[in-house]
């Protein structure tokens, strides 16, 4: 995700300033909360990544929409995402 909103042949001039920033922000804080809870369990890293999904991917669904490029927010499965 942080690569996408980073590259202009991907998301970077496809995204409204204030949803690139709302996409920075959980970013973000998902990569703090992987820096200070590395021991954490499996679950709570799925619960974590699900989290920033529900923010990232009706952003990018929009984008994909408005771009002709198809798909809602019930394709989010179709989706490349890139890892965080």
């Amino acid at each position: 995700m942080k690569n996408q909103i980073g590259d202009k042949d991907k998301l970077a001039d496809k995204l409204d300033p204030e949803d690139k920033t709302t996409i920075e922000e959980a970013v973000k804080e998902a990569l703090d909360w992987m820096d200070d809870n590395q021991s954490a369990e499996k679950q709570e890293y799925e619960d974590k990544l699900k989290e920033v999904e529900g923010i990232c991917n009706p952003i990018i669904s929009k984008v994909y929409d408005k771009s002709g490029g198809g798909g809602s927010s019930d394709d989010d499965e179709d989706i490349d995402r890139d890892e965080l």
